[in-house]
């Protein structure tokens, strides 16, 4: 993992802050901010957040691979997805390489491609219904902010990108569950194109693994679905749970439901960042977004940068410690278990 990438990603955020802060230095009244027990509960409840968000992604891991990896594995695979995002392009993800992490603990290749798919369309199906009841709950002047301009700008934006991730669920459906091989000559036909065509070979062999993994997740049936889809629920409702906690502790103003609808405009917008995790957009939006829920701009920024500690820098820091380890262990040629692993998964 090139090392460039992590200093940039914590790079990004610390300068968004710290030129916020430079910008309006000596217009912040720091004083109101209070020391005591609301404070360190909330911060507490922010990591027990943070803590539920990363159980409800590793049970989603245990119950798609059916008890095949062990808590300690689906641990390994959730740092390592989660510091693949940190470090990447918000568009591109750690969801893109689950596949390769879960082969490296074992599982066979189509199997491995099977849960990678799975995992995608439960977290794009979630987002986008919890993004359909958030716009019909609340007024979209009030959910979108006060500021006129990030109202206009950002509202016409988050509707495109849940249009497209409404749209890329609707895709994922049905490649997994009706029609696998019409989603694969559609790629295929669609990178014949003159511009597309140098990428076509890539894509033949992920509209293969698409096949593979429609045939994997199809025969699950239906009960199946239940815990994977509490677990995908447990872990996004704690993420965007985080940032409440933290408005709590510092005391901020304002309908907490909102502040948490908020978070879901957030993330989606967090999306189209080609930053590595958003950084610097992340911080900025947050400034933004949540200035009308506290009374002052530079106690937004450091709830900003504790929020941003909590949800993102962490991730950082355990990667350091895990990837290396993975590395090694993968140069060392440790070879994933081919057999099918019976009926476990």
């Amino acid at each position: 993992m090139n090392k460039g990438y992590i200093l940039l990603a914590v790079a990004l955020g610390l300068f968004v802050i710290a030129y916020l802060l430079w910008k309006d230095f000596g217009s912040y009244d720091l004083s109101v901010i209070r020391l005591d027990g609301r404070m360190a509960m909330g911060i507490g409840l922010a990591v027990v957040c943070f803590a539920l968000q990363n159980f409800g992604m590793m049970w989603r891991y245990l119950s798609l691979t059916r008890g095949f990896l062990s808590w300690g594995q689906v641990f390994r695979v959730n740092v390592l997805c989660e510091f693949t995002s940190a470090v990447t392009p918000s568009s591109v993800g750690g969801s893109s390489l689950i596949f390769l992490y879960l082969y490296k603990e074992g599982m066979t290749p189509g199997k491995s491609t099977a849960i990678m798919i799975a995992s995608l369309f439960l977290d794009e199906l979630f987002l986008f219904l919890c993004c359909l009841l958030v716009v019909c709950f609340f007024p979209l002047d009030t959910l979108f902010g006060q500021a006129a301009w990030f109202t206009s700008s950002i509202k016409w934006l988050f509707f495109l990108i849940v249009g497209g991730v409404g749209l890329w669920t609707g895709v994922l459906y049905v490649a997994l569950f009706h029609k696998p091989h019409w989603v694969k000559a559609m790629l295929l036909l669609l990178f014949s194109l003159p511009l597309l065509r140098r990428w076509k070979d890539k894509i033949a062999h992920v509209a293969d693994d698409l096949v593979t993994g429609s045939h994997e997740i199809h025969s699950l049936g239906l009960r199946f679905w239940g815990r994977p889809f509490a677990a995908t629920a447990i872990a996004w409702c704690s993420r965007f749970a985080i940032a409440c906690a933290l408005l709590w502790a510092f005391a901020a103003h304002g309908n907490y439901l909102l502040a948490y609808a908020r978070q879901w405009i957030l993330w989606m917008i967090s999306i189209a960042s080609p930053t590595p995790g958003g950084s610097g957009i992340s911080e900025y939006m947050f400034r933004v977004y949540y200035a009308d829920f506290l009374p002052d701009v530079g106690i937004t920024l450091i709830v900003a940068l504790v929020w941003r500690i909590i949800t993102y820098y962490t991730y950082l820091v355990a990667g350091v410690f895990v990837v290396p380890r993975w590395l090694k262990g993968k140069q060392k040629g440790n070879t994933p278990v081919q057999s099918d692993a019976g009926n476990r998964c």
